[in-house]
């Protein structure tokens, strides 16, 4: 678990020991992280830029409350917003794939009432979801905690595309031009997997060994 508060030198490990353990799974990624109040200097963000990509992956964007920090990330032309990247058109298909390291995205916080966050590749959410938050992802959309906002993946005609999440409960869900709105939720949540089905929206137990 990497903490949220403390001091840097604590969570700097922390970042970089969850990329360790998890290196397989985030091969090739683009990573937006969420440094909350930290106020980082330049050769500090550099340095945990330059370890991250020497794991194979690319520190993308910087998201912090500190203006300093924020201010540092620009300098290192990192994104400090996520909303910029809205499909435009929704038709016009994706250049790469995600074995070419320039299409997914990680975001590790809650994504509160009021963010949009806007990829046209793949988007991994480590945290939930709330009411009022949306994500729009030209490919597919995991999430590793409460799904309980917008989502529609496959927004540029993907409809292979799918979305997953610990707890799927979304006040709408769209895969590609299909839409869903999720049922009052039956018993404990469970894992689920939404994907298109015979010209629809299904959503079904999430068994990674599955097909």
């Amino acid at each position: 678990m990497i903490p949220a508060d403390g001091e840097w030198d604590e969570v700097h490990k922390a970042i970089l020991d969850h990329i360790d353990e998890q290196r397989g799974f985030f091969q090739g990624a683009r990573l937006a992280l969420d440094l909350g109040n930290h106020a980082l200097k330049a050769a500090e963000l550099g340095k945990l830029r330059d370890e991250i990509s020497e794991r194979g992956l690319t520190l993308w964007a910087v998201l912090s409350n500190s203006p300093s920090t924020e201010q540092t990330a620009q300098t290192l032309g990192l994104a400090t917003r996520l909303t910029k990247l809205r499909p435009e058109g929704g038709t016009r298909p994706l250049e790469t794939t995600l074995h070419s390291g320039e299409n997914a995205i990680l975001v590790r916080r809650t994504l509160r009432s009021g963010f949009s966050l806007q990829h046209p590749g793949h988007v991994i959410v480590i945290g939930d979801v709330n009411p009022g938050a949306e994500i729009i992802a030209g490919g597919d959309v995991i999430v590793w905690g409460r799904l309980r906002g917008m989502v529609h993946a496959g927004a540029l005609g993907d409809e292979d595309a799918v979305v997953c999440a610990l707890d799927l409960a979304p006040t709408q869900l769209r895969i590609s031009g299909q839409i869903a709105t999720t049922p009052q939720h039956r018993g404990k949540p469970q894992p689920e997997l939404a994907r298109i089905k015979d010209g629809r929206v299904v959503a079904e137990i999430w068994n990674p060994k599955g097909k």
